[in-house]
Protein backbone atom coordinates (compact mmCIF):
# COMPACT_ATOMS: atom_id res chain seq x y z
CA UNK A 1 0.00 0.00 0.00
CA UNK A 2 1.27 3.54 -1.16
CA UNK A 3 1.78 6.19 1.54
CA UNK A 4 -1.60 8.42 0.31
CA UNK A 5 -3.35 4.78 0.15
CA UNK A 6 -1.93 4.67 4.27
CA UNK A 7 -3.05 8.07 5.34
CA UNK A 8 -6.63 7.80 3.52
CA UNK A 9 -6.92 4.35 5.45
CA UNK A 10 -6.04 6.23 8.86
CA UNK A 11 -8.15 9.15 8.21
CA UNK A 12 -11.31 6.73 7.46
CA UNK A 13 -10.82 4.53 10.13
CA UNK A 14 -10.39 7.74 12.28
CA UNK A 15 -13.74 8.65 11.26
CA UNK A 16 -15.38 5.93 11.51
CA UNK A 17 -13.91 5.78 15.93
CA UNK A 18 -14.83 9.09 16.35
CA UNK A 19 -18.76 8.33 15.25
CA UNK A 20 -18.66 5.23 17.04
CA UNK A 21 -17.62 6.99 19.93
CA UNK A 22 -20.24 9.32 19.36
CA UNK A 23 -23.22 7.25 19.14
CA UNK A 24 -21.36 5.27 22.60
CA UNK A 25 -21.17 8.82 24.12
CA UNK A 26 -24.83 9.93 23.23
CA UNK A 27 -26.37 6.94 24.72
CA UNK A 28 -24.23 7.69 27.79
CA UNK A 29 -25.74 10.86 28.33
CA UNK A 30 -29.55 10.03 27.53
CA UNK A 31 -28.76 7.49 30.67
CA UNK A 32 -26.83 9.60 32.99
CA UNK A 33 -29.73 12.40 32.16
CA UNK A 34 -32.70 10.18 32.79
CA UNK A 35 -31.04 8.63 35.89
CA UNK A 36 -30.44 11.82 37.70
CA UNK A 37 -33.66 13.42 36.04
CA UNK A 38 -35.58 10.09 37.41
CA UNK A 39 -34.21 9.04 40.82
CA UNK A 40 -35.17 12.23 42.79
CA UNK A 41 -39.17 11.59 42.07
CA UNK A 42 -38.52 7.35 42.70
CA UNK A 43 -36.77 8.06 46.38
CA UNK A 44 -39.20 10.52 47.42
CA UNK A 45 -42.55 8.58 46.49
CA UNK A 46 -41.06 5.20 46.99
CA UNK A 47 -39.43 2.68 44.94
CA UNK A 48 -42.43 -0.05 46.40
CA UNK A 49 -45.52 2.40 46.01
CA UNK A 50 -43.67 3.89 42.64
CA UNK A 51 -43.57 0.58 40.80
CA UNK A 52 -46.09 -1.22 42.00
CA UNK A 53 -48.97 1.21 42.82
CA UNK A 54 -51.76 0.21 41.12
CA UNK A 55 -53.24 4.27 41.38
CA UNK A 56 -51.80 7.05 39.34
CA UNK A 57 -54.05 10.40 40.75
CA UNK A 58 -51.14 13.20 41.01
CA UNK A 59 -53.54 15.52 41.66
CA UNK A 60 -56.04 14.52 44.44
CA UNK A 61 -55.54 15.39 47.87
CA UNK A 62 -53.68 12.63 48.18
CA UNK A 63 -51.53 12.52 45.47
CA UNK A 64 -51.13 8.82 43.88
CA UNK A 65 -47.91 7.98 41.76
CA UNK A 66 -48.43 4.09 40.85
CA UNK A 67 -47.41 2.90 37.59
CA UNK A 68 -47.93 -0.75 37.59
CA UNK A 69 -50.90 -0.32 35.79
CA UNK A 70 -49.06 1.16 32.93
CA UNK A 71 -46.30 -1.21 32.87
CA UNK A 72 -48.73 -3.99 32.68
CA UNK A 73 -50.32 -2.02 29.89
CA UNK A 74 -47.22 -1.91 28.27
CA UNK A 75 -46.22 -5.65 28.73
CA UNK A 76 -49.79 -6.67 27.69
CA UNK A 77 -49.56 -4.46 24.66
CA UNK A 78 -46.25 -5.09 23.39
CA UNK A 79 -46.75 -9.08 23.64
CA UNK A 80 -50.38 -8.82 21.69
CA UNK A 81 -48.38 -6.69 19.06
CA UNK A 82 -45.69 -9.23 18.41
CA UNK A 83 -48.12 -12.79 19.02
CA UNK A 84 -49.95 -11.13 15.97
CA UNK A 85 -47.20 -9.24 14.10
CA UNK A 86 -44.19 -11.79 14.45
CA UNK A 87 -46.08 -14.95 12.18
CA UNK A 88 -47.54 -12.81 9.76
CA UNK A 89 -44.04 -10.49 9.30
CA UNK A 90 -42.43 -14.18 9.75
CA UNK A 91 -43.95 -16.29 6.60
CA UNK A 92 -44.29 -12.81 4.31
CA UNK A 93 -40.92 -12.54 4.72
CA UNK A 94 -40.60 -16.25 3.62
CA UNK A 95 -42.91 -15.50 0.82
CA UNK A 96 -40.57 -12.58 -0.23
CA UNK A 97 -37.53 -14.32 0.08
CA UNK A 98 -38.03 -17.81 -1.53
CA UNK A 99 -41.12 -18.02 -3.22
CA UNK A 100 -42.69 -14.69 -5.18
CA UNK A 101 -41.09 -13.62 -8.47
CA UNK A 102 -38.77 -10.72 -8.96
CA UNK A 103 -41.52 -7.90 -9.92
CA UNK A 104 -43.97 -9.26 -7.08
CA UNK A 105 -40.78 -8.95 -4.86
CA UNK A 106 -39.86 -5.33 -5.85
CA UNK A 107 -43.95 -4.65 -5.43
CA UNK A 108 -44.00 -6.08 -1.44
CA UNK A 109 -40.91 -4.61 -0.73
CA UNK A 110 -41.60 -0.99 -2.22
CA UNK A 111 -45.48 -1.33 -0.13
CA UNK A 112 -43.28 -2.67 3.16
CA UNK A 113 -40.76 0.36 2.74
CA UNK A 114 -43.84 2.97 2.74
CA UNK A 115 -45.52 0.93 5.34
CA UNK A 116 -42.08 1.96 6.93
CA UNK A 117 -42.45 5.82 6.13
CA UNK A 118 -45.94 6.64 6.95
CA UNK A 119 -46.19 8.97 10.31
CA UNK A 120 -47.06 7.30 13.32
CA UNK A 121 -49.84 9.71 13.57
CA UNK A 122 -51.45 8.55 10.00
CA UNK A 123 -51.59 4.76 11.68
CA UNK A 124 -53.59 6.49 14.84
CA UNK A 125 -55.80 8.79 12.43
CA UNK A 126 -56.89 5.47 10.91
CA UNK A 127 -57.24 3.74 14.24
CA UNK A 128 -59.49 6.38 15.55
CA UNK A 129 -61.68 6.59 11.99
CA UNK A 130 -62.06 2.62 11.29
CA UNK A 131 -61.03 0.77 14.12
CA UNK A 132 -62.22 1.80 16.83
CA UNK A 133 -65.89 2.10 15.00
CA UNK A 134 -65.62 -1.94 14.23
CA UNK A 135 -64.45 -2.94 17.48
CA UNK A 136 -67.46 -0.76 19.28
CA UNK A 137 -69.68 -2.76 16.72
CA UNK A 138 -68.26 -6.53 16.53
CA UNK A 139 -67.88 -6.38 20.52
CA UNK A 140 -70.42 -4.44 21.26
CA UNK A 141 -68.01 -1.98 23.49
CA UNK A 142 -69.53 1.21 24.53
CA UNK A 143 -65.87 2.21 23.69
CA UNK A 144 -63.87 0.88 21.17
CA UNK A 145 -60.85 3.34 22.02
CA UNK A 146 -59.26 0.15 24.55
CA UNK A 147 -56.19 -2.03 24.73
CA UNK A 148 -57.16 -4.52 21.60
CA UNK A 149 -57.03 -1.39 19.23
CA UNK A 150 -53.94 -0.37 20.31
CA UNK A 151 -52.73 -3.88 20.01
CA UNK A 152 -54.12 -4.19 16.54
CA UNK A 153 -52.37 -0.56 15.88
CA UNK A 154 -48.74 -1.66 16.80
CA UNK A 155 -49.29 -5.37 15.25
CA UNK A 156 -49.25 -3.55 11.62
CA UNK A 157 -46.84 -0.92 12.67
CA UNK A 158 -44.04 -3.41 13.29
CA UNK A 159 -44.83 -5.16 10.67
CA UNK A 160 -42.17 -3.19 8.10
CA UNK A 161 -39.33 -3.80 10.79
CA UNK A 162 -40.30 -7.86 11.03
CA UNK A 163 -40.55 -8.23 7.56
CA UNK A 164 -37.05 -5.98 6.07
CA UNK A 165 -34.92 -7.09 8.38
CA UNK A 166 -36.28 -10.78 7.97
CA UNK A 167 -36.23 -10.99 4.40
CA UNK A 168 -32.40 -9.89 4.70
CA UNK A 169 -31.40 -11.91 6.88
CA UNK A 170 -33.12 -15.01 4.91
CA UNK A 171 -31.40 -13.64 1.78
CA UNK A 172 -27.92 -13.84 3.18
CA UNK A 173 -28.20 -17.77 4.12
CA UNK A 174 -25.65 -19.12 1.53
CA UNK A 175 -27.26 -20.90 -1.62
CA UNK A 176 -25.11 -23.64 -0.64
CA UNK A 177 -27.17 -25.06 2.45
CA UNK A 178 -30.73 -24.93 -0.18
CA UNK A 179 -28.64 -26.76 -2.46
CA UNK A 180 -27.16 -29.47 -0.17
CA UNK A 181 -31.00 -30.18 1.41
CA UNK A 182 -32.96 -30.16 -1.88
CA UNK A 183 -30.24 -32.62 -3.29
CA UNK A 184 -30.93 -35.18 -0.09
CA UNK A 185 -34.48 -34.93 -1.15
CA UNK A 186 -36.05 -32.46 1.26
CA UNK A 187 -38.88 -30.55 -0.97
CA UNK A 188 -38.20 -26.54 -1.01
CA UNK A 189 -40.95 -25.48 1.86
CA UNK A 190 -39.13 -28.60 3.94
CA UNK A 191 -35.57 -26.78 2.88
CA UNK A 192 -37.05 -23.00 3.55
CA UNK A 193 -38.64 -23.38 6.95
CA UNK A 194 -36.12 -26.35 8.57
CA UNK A 195 -32.42 -24.91 6.50
CA UNK A 196 -32.85 -21.38 5.69
CA UNK A 197 -34.87 -20.03 8.71
CA UNK A 198 -32.62 -21.54 11.40
CA UNK A 199 -29.98 -20.50 9.80
CA UNK A 200 -31.14 -17.01 9.74
CA UNK A 201 -33.02 -17.14 13.30
CA UNK A 202 -30.47 -14.36 14.07
CA UNK A 203 -30.85 -11.81 11.90
CA UNK A 204 -35.09 -13.10 12.48
CA UNK A 205 -34.35 -12.80 16.12
CA UNK A 206 -32.92 -9.31 15.38
CA UNK A 207 -36.29 -8.03 13.67
CA UNK A 208 -37.95 -9.40 16.35
CA UNK A 209 -36.05 -7.39 18.68
CA UNK A 210 -36.50 -4.52 16.45
CA UNK A 211 -40.47 -4.87 16.21
CA UNK A 212 -40.54 -5.05 20.18
CA UNK A 213 -38.49 -1.42 20.43
CA UNK A 214 -41.22 -0.40 18.16
CA UNK A 215 -44.16 -1.40 20.29
CA UNK A 216 -42.52 -0.69 23.65
CA UNK A 217 -41.67 3.05 22.19
CA UNK A 218 -44.79 4.10 20.55
CA UNK A 219 -46.39 7.01 21.96
CA UNK A 220 -48.72 8.98 19.29
CA UNK A 221 -50.60 6.37 17.72
CA UNK A 222 -51.14 4.21 20.64
CA UNK A 223 -52.43 7.63 22.83
CA UNK A 224 -55.07 8.08 19.47
CA UNK A 225 -56.66 4.79 19.87
CA UNK A 226 -56.34 3.16 23.81
CA UNK A 227 -58.36 5.43 25.58
CA UNK A 228 -55.49 7.08 27.62
CA UNK A 229 -56.93 6.31 31.06
CA UNK A 230 -54.49 5.01 34.03
CA UNK A 231 -57.15 1.56 34.05
CA UNK A 232 -55.45 -1.70 35.03
CA UNK A 233 -55.01 -3.52 31.43
CA UNK A 234 -58.11 -5.14 29.81
CA UNK A 235 -58.70 -5.94 26.24
CA UNK A 236 -62.08 -4.19 26.18
CA UNK A 237 -61.32 -1.10 28.38
CA UNK A 238 -59.61 1.84 27.85
CA UNK A 239 -55.81 2.35 28.97
CA UNK A 240 -52.45 4.53 29.18
CA UNK A 241 -48.94 2.91 28.29
CA UNK A 242 -46.22 4.67 29.83
CA UNK A 243 -45.20 5.97 26.73
CA UNK A 244 -48.84 7.73 26.65
CA UNK A 245 -48.36 8.77 30.49
CA UNK A 246 -45.57 11.08 29.35
CA UNK A 247 -46.62 11.90 26.60
CA UNK A 248 -50.18 13.40 28.03
CA UNK A 249 -48.98 14.70 31.02
CA UNK A 250 -45.51 16.34 30.52
CA UNK A 251 -46.64 19.84 29.19
CA UNK A 252 -48.39 21.01 31.77
CA UNK A 253 -46.63 18.89 34.67
CA UNK A 254 -44.64 20.37 37.41
CA UNK A 255 -43.38 19.85 40.59
CA UNK A 256 -43.23 16.06 42.07
CA UNK A 257 -45.56 15.27 38.89
CA UNK A 258 -43.07 16.22 36.52
CA UNK A 259 -40.36 14.30 38.05
CA UNK A 260 -42.37 11.46 38.26
CA UNK A 261 -42.50 11.68 34.77
CA UNK A 262 -39.20 11.32 33.95
CA UNK A 263 -39.27 8.82 36.24
CA UNK A 264 -41.52 7.06 34.02
CA UNK A 265 -39.06 7.45 31.50
CA UNK A 266 -36.23 6.19 33.12
CA UNK A 267 -38.49 2.92 33.95
CA UNK A 268 -39.11 2.55 30.38
CA UNK A 269 -35.59 2.98 29.37
CA UNK A 270 -34.44 0.41 31.39
CA UNK A 271 -37.24 -1.87 30.27
CA UNK A 272 -36.55 -1.72 26.26
CA UNK A 273 -32.60 -2.28 27.08
CA UNK A 274 -33.32 -5.43 29.36
CA UNK A 275 -35.08 -6.50 26.51
CA UNK A 276 -32.36 -6.11 24.24
CA UNK A 277 -29.92 -7.65 26.81
CA UNK A 278 -31.95 -10.73 27.31
CA UNK A 279 -32.57 -11.45 23.67
CA UNK A 280 -28.56 -10.59 23.06
CA UNK A 281 -27.91 -13.23 25.68
CA UNK A 282 -29.81 -15.75 24.44
CA UNK A 283 -28.53 -15.42 20.89
CA UNK A 284 -24.70 -15.09 21.94
CA UNK A 285 -25.34 -18.11 24.65
CA UNK A 286 -26.87 -20.62 21.61
CA UNK A 287 -24.13 -19.34 18.83
CA UNK A 288 -21.35 -19.88 21.56
CA UNK A 289 -22.52 -23.47 22.42
CA UNK A 290 -22.64 -24.30 18.55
Amino acid sequence: MTRRGEIFEGIVHGIFLILGLLTVGCVLLITIYLVAAGIPAIAEIGIVEFLFGTEWAPTSSEPSYGILAFILTSVWGMAGALIIGVPVGFFTAIFVSKFAPAKLKAAIESVVNLLAGIPSVIYGLIGMTVLIPAIRTIFGVANGATLLAAIIVLSVMILPNVISQSVTALDAVPSEYEEASLALGATPTETYFKVSAPAAKSGIAAAVALGMGRAAGEAMAVMMVAGNVANMPSLFSSVRFLTTAIASEMSYASGLRREALFSIGLVLFLFIMLINATLNFFLKGKSKKR
